[in-house]
């Protein structure tokens, strides 16, 4: 048999779900492309054939009989296709550590320091994925979640890493360099905003119970961007502690005041009850907790509540 003339295989899965759930709108939909783009490749399939697979009425569509015939079959071979895949995959997972977190815990506190993990356990193949949506463990085959909550996470294994306090700061540059020197003035100095670090907890620590809300300028939807844009000199920002102290520390930012306003949300490591014990994830919980205790160490620790 020719294998090279084998049907192309975003032809085939289209016309395996299209037969499944007889919708060509449905296929799109699992597919995550358009019903234009199904049909297309369904047509495409029929001409390489030179069959009639589907018979089309209007917008609804049914199968002929060597389509059915033809759709059990290709179903088939693409379970076989799936099922070796999934072996191959298998073999190699207690290799693999995927782990899910914030794009901005990522690139401002965890990929600084993950090369030191990368070097102590170069038998681990790990795998960082970053996002803002709140993964499913189980079907999104994740290991491992960073997550920046209240650490209510039921049927999870979740354990306190790191609290959180936030601060003012701006680059050294801002201003002209012609900085605050008391919190009061920054009721008329350019505050930036973001939509996860409101002003209110602070200015009630800083003495500023009855100062608004800023309502002017940019809205960062990431704490990255926002901490980004301060660095940046584009205004004053209330930054996370974990996110922006080492750019204190090497003279990028300046702390303006000693006054810290403490988070009521704090950083958990989460995993499925059933992960818990592996060894890929207890190594990287051991690493992590060290990591955190270092970092407290340099610059300060915050009691978790």
């Amino acid at each position: 048999m020719d294998l090279s003339k084998l049907p192309n295989l975003n032809a085939l899965r289209a016309f395996e779900a299209a037969a499944r759930l007889e919708s060509f709108s449905g296929a799109a939909q699992e597919l995550f492309v358009t019903h234009g783009a199904v049909s297309h490749r369904i047509r495409a399939l029929e001409d390489e054939l030179g069959i009639g697979l589907f018979v089309r009425d209007g917008k609804r569509v049914r199968l002929t009989e060597i389509g059915r015939t033809y759709a059990s079959q290709v179903r088939v071979a693409m379970f076989d296709i799936a099922q070796a895949t999934q072996e191959v995959r298998s073999s190699d997972r207690s290799r693999r550590l995927i782990v899910s977190t914030l794009p901005s815990f990522a690139g401002r506190w965890l990929m600084p320091r993950i090369g030191r993990f990368v070097e102590l356990h170069p038998e681990i193949d790990l795998e960082l994925r970053t996002t803002s949506v709140l993964v499913d463990l189980r079907r999104d085959e994740v290991d491992v979640a960073i997550r920046f909550g209240s650490g209510d996470y039921p049927g999870l294994d979740a354990r306190a890493l790191m609290a959180e306090t936030y601060f003012v700061a701006c680059a050294p540059t801002y201003n002209q360099g012609r900085l605050p020197r008391m919190p009061a003035e920054l009721l008329k100095a350019r505050l930036l905003r973001s939509e996860h670090e409101l002003w209110h907890d602070w200015f009630v620590v800083a003495g500023l119970p009855d100062a608004p809300e800023p309502r002017r300028g940019v809205m960062y939807e990431d704490s990255s961007m926002l901490l980004q844009a301060v660095l940046d000199g584009g205004g004053i920002g209330l930054v996370r502690r974990s996110l922006a102290i080492d750019h204190v520390a090497s003279g990028r930012l300046v702390k303006l005041f000693d006054i810290e306003a403490r988070s009521t949300i704090s950083y958990f490591m989460v995993c499925l009850p059933a992960t818990a014990n592996l060894p890929r994830v207890t190594l990287l919980r051991q690493w992590l907790e060290a990591e955190v205790a270092r970092f407290e160490q340099s610059y300060g620790s915050v009691a978790l509540r």
